[in-house]
């Protein structure tokens, strides 16, 4: 039950994250900086992914990395939005801060689990 809940919210999340990317700029919410705003938006993303494959790093890796270059090359398709190689950069940074806490995490709840 965990582990699909986790899949159903991961790919909702990223679903939601290429509307407001691709969406008209008016549409955009506006949280923060925007360097904060890509990069903890990718942070949720890679910690959710990871949490919901954690056997499959590699492919989550990929999966939230082509994610990121992809929605900034998408941008190029829209009239008001441009993507940006440091907006991707951003976005990366991102994604794998949040992989690497969902790696941390899983380790440590399997720990736990052992121990206990």
């Amino acid at each position: 039950m965990y582990r699909k809940t986790v899949i159903v919210v991961a790919w909702t999340t990223l679903a939601l994250i290429a509307f407001a990317t691709l969406s008209p700029i008016g549409l955009r919410p506006h949280f923060g900086g925007v360097s904060l705003e890509r990069f903890g938006a990718f942070a949720l993303v890679g910690l959710l992914f990871g949490l919901a494959y954690p056997r499959h790093l590699w492919l989550v890796l990929t999966l939230v990395g082509g994610a990121a270059v992809g929605l900034e090359v998408l941008q190029h398709l829209t009239p008001d939005r441009h993507g940006e190689v440091r907006d991707a950069l951003v976005k990366l940074a991102g994604g794998v801060t949040g992989i690497g806490i969902s790696l941390a995490l899983h380790q440590t709840l399997k720990r736990f689990i052992t121990l206990g």
